[in-house]
């Protein structure tokens, strides 16, 4: 480590120029001093052998201070402001540390240099930051709502747009909400304060898409950062999971079976954790669709409820990318909630109430009823009536499935069109049933609803944790109880018919 004048300007305060550890760990850990009195510190770093890739991030004495991953331009971190994927805030004195991850090592020795400016003045103008607070409640009606779980923006290393731009395209397509799912950072959720009250009528989610070089996933409300680096310092992915299911996050892999290349490091979903803690599962991102299925079939056969989630992967706000992107709305993920708020949106996913449209919010729309007594997404009824109604689907297939089989492949032929057939509860156990609209792909894939025999659910409770039933109407899987079922077949073929005017009226 050489020390150059502590004196302001634009000579660096510290110059390090060292070798990348060898070993299996995955990062490694640049120390410096910070002294009493310094209200910005400035990093410019180099990967000094063209060959090899490395990410870069800051922690102060405390912890996490920012996740830049492939960010080439400086990360600046002051008390009032931030460059992307920083977190501005005090600065304490101590031991600061840059974060550098080995995202690719192909060529040795893997030389890097670190450039460390320490400033008792800011540089940065200060920028409109407050803690963040769950916005409330923006539309009242209990109804589908249409948003995209997989968006970025400048907040993400690798991402141009900014937050307002995202929010622009995703008002433009017509979507409800957005989660902003940036790379291993939460460096984004002080500024929603002053952009939400713009846009009363787009939802900001918020989350994270936890990115690690072997796999990525995203946390549906996450708002507390959680440790990426796996292997390293005693983290542990199953530890990761838990830290965000205790903040109350749905937890899923994103693009779980997309092969790992040099624009997408550790794409490929490769660890080995209990299915039941995974609340969902990417189906259909960008690419590898047929694949991302099976992977979230496999994981519902393994004993998972994994509710189907879309996601665009937008980093452009929906101006043209690299081949093979997507974007925003595309697909969009539909909804049922109480209303439009954080957490009325987050327990419609939890109980599966969702619905991925492929192409878009303009694509057909599928809505499913088992009738039954509901408790979270599973029905308890010794006897039921599967049902589906589909929407402008007139010309593909509707395709029903049973514990990950296809058993039915139906014409539709009409607009509405209307399905329904009775099944009945395994002695023990439990039966999955979901429906799909298809061509030669899927445009439409619904949320799986669990069926069992008819008595007290297991552990006395839902299985998101509550412990009432769940009958509330318009869900994927409405619910209705054995007495009332051809009454419940008749309102929700009425309320079809109403989504479906309601549609027509948007689209004119």
């Amino acid at each position: 480590m050489l020390f150059a004048s502590t004196a302001q300007g634009q000579e660096p305060d510290i110059i390090i120029e060292g070798e990348v550890p060898p070993g299996s760990e995955t990062h490694f850990f640049v120390p410096f001093q910070v002294p009493d009195g310094i209200v910005e510190i400035e990093i410019r770093h180099d990967n000094l052998t063209p060959g090899n890739i490395l990410d870069w991030g800051l922690d102060d004495p405390n912890g996490f201070r920012g996740w830049g991953g492939g960010n080439s331009e400086p990360a600046i971190v002051g008390v009032e402001a931030a460059t992307p994927s920083y977190v501005p805030g005090p600065i304490p004195a101590g031991t600061w540390e840059v974060v550098v991850g080995k995202a690719r090592i192909d060529e040795l020795p893997a030389l890097y240099r670190i450039e460390i400016f320490l400033r008792t003045e800011a540089t940065l103008e200060d920028q409109p930051r407050t803690p963040y607070q769950d916005p409330g409640v923006l539309d009242d009606e209990a109804r589908w709502y249409a948003g995209d779980f997989h968006v970025h923006s400048r907040q993400s290393g690798d991402a141009d747009p900014t937050i307002e731009e995202a929010l622009d395209y995703a008002k433009g397509v017509g979507l409800d909400f957005v989660m902003l799912s940036e790379h291993n950072t939460n460096s984004g959720l002080t500024l929603y304060g002053s952009v939400q009250p713009d846009y009363s009528d787009v939802l900001i989610i918020p989350g994270v898409e936890w990115t690690t070089y072997s796999g990525h996933a995203n946390a549906i409300g996450a708002t507390e950062w959680v440790d990426h680096k796996t292997g390293v310092r005693g983290t542990t992915v199953d530890d990761a999971i838990q830290d965000y299911r205790d903040q109350g996050a749905v937890f899923y892999p994103t693009h779980p079976t997309e092969p790992s290349w040099n624009l997408c490091l550790g794409c490929m979903w490769e660890y080995d954790v209990d299915p039941t803690t995974l609340g969902g599962s990417e189906v259909w991102t960008a690419q590898g669709w047929k694949d991302s299925v099976k992977y979230w079939e496999d994981l519902c056969s393994e004993g998972s409820h994994a509710v189907a989630i879309g996601g665009s992967d937008d980093h452009h706000a929906g101006e043209p990318g690299p081949p093979n992107t997507r974007p925003i709305g595309t697909p969009t993920t539909m909804v049922f909630a109480e209303n439009l708020s954080v957490e009325a949106v987050l327990d419609g996913v939890k109980a599966g109430r969702t619905v991925v449209k492929v192409n878009g919010i303009d694509g057909p729309m599928l809505e499913t009823e088992l009738t039954g007594e509901r408790v979270g997404d599973t029905v308890f009824a010794d006897a039921s009536t599967l049902s589906a109604v589909v929407t402008g689907g007139e010309g593909f297939s509707l395709l029903v499935f049973k514990n990950g089989e296809e058993t039915s492949r139906i014409a539709i032929d009409s607009d509405p069109f209307t399905h329904q057939q009775e099944v009945t509860a395994p002695e023990e156990g439990e039966d999955r049933y979901r429906h799909q609209v298809s061509g030669t792909t899927p445009q439409t894939i619904g949320s799986y609803v669990w069926l069992r025999a008819a008595g007290e659910p297991p552990d006395g409770g839902s299985p998101d944790g509550g412990t009432e039933p769940s009958r509330s109407s318009g869900c994927n899987c409405r619910v209705t109880s054995p007495a009332d079922q051809d009454t419940a077949v008749l309102l929700f073929f009425i309320g079809a018919l109403g989504y479906f005017w309601r549609s027509r009226r948007r689209s004119t």
